[in-house]
């Protein structure tokens, strides 16, 4: 990954991703690595090679946790194990989400409630469970993913877009309740980023041409573009951006 910028700040600062071992989290990862923060990342599945991987290429070795974000006890363990190892925690990423395909009229309780567990709980209590340490450093960033699906009125996943729209109406509110402790809290919510499991799955050559003529700008996203976002968000230079909700889309929604 060749960044476009170097956030010096972000230099030894201890960052905690969600869902930091694969798609735009793995590229995540790498992308604070290369900042030279000290990077702890929880996942479901092993990412041993990944992390074995990363401090080949960056020199720069991130501590993996293996971790269900939706067992609340275990995220707040996995918090407090990454602040044991690097300080504490001073930017949050909430990366992790499951956007699985659903129909309105099929959808029972359990589907609901795990949908939320994934795309919303946990956004709160990863919150929770690192905001006393950034008051006690004076200050923090907690970057929230969403996305432009809620924006766009997209159907075929209503419990993902219903969470997508509570993570922005959680940023906002944090950003309100913790600002006066210096905290930024702000949601990024990217477009169509071309990751193995999009190109898998729905990124057929109609569906890409029909999505790209959307947008203003005629480039596909890739994960750098979302990786320079965050990195922005998380640095200093953002120091008075909170509250806010940073559409990387290419062109596609206008907010604001």
């Amino acid at each position: 990954m060749d960044l476009n910028a170097t956030f010096h700040d972000l230099e030894g600062a201890s960052v905690f991703i969600t869902g930091g071992g694969s798609g735009i989290g793995a590229s995540l990862t790498e992308g604070f690595l290369r900042q030279g923060a000290k990077v702890a990342f929880v996942g479901r599945s092993d990412a041993s090679g990944f992390v074995e991987r990363m401090a080949a290429e960056t020199g720069n070795r991130p501590l993996f946790i293996q971790c269900d974000i939706t067992d609340i006890a275990a995220l707040k363990k996995a918090t407090a194990q990454a602040a044991d190892a690097h300080g504490p925690i001073g930017v949050l990423v909430n990366n992790a989400a499951n956007d699985q395909r659903h129909a309105t009229l099929e959808v029972d309780e359990d589907f609901w409630d795990w949908s939320q567990s994934i795309n919303l709980k946990a956004y709160f209590f990863a919150c929770q469970a690192v905001i006393p340490g950034m008051q006690a450093l004076g200050g923090g960033a907690i970057i929230n993913f969403t996305s432009i699906s809620y924006m766009m009125g997209n159907c075929g996943y209503p419990a993902y877009t219903s969470a997508n729209s509570g993570i922005n109406g959680l940023s906002r509110s944090l950003a309100r309740e913790f600002g006066p402790d210096r905290i930024r809290v702000n949601a990024l919510a990217p477009g169509w980023v071309l990751t193995d499991k999009q190109l898998d799955k729905w990124a057929t050559p109609e569906a890409l041409a029909a999505h790209l003529e959307r947008q203003c700008l005629k480039d596909h996203l890739a994960p750098q573009d979302i990786v320079e976002s965050t990195l922005f968000l998380a640095s200093k230079t953002s120091r008075m951006i909170s509250g806010q909700a940073l559409v990387v889309d290419g062109g596609v929604v206008v907010s604001g």
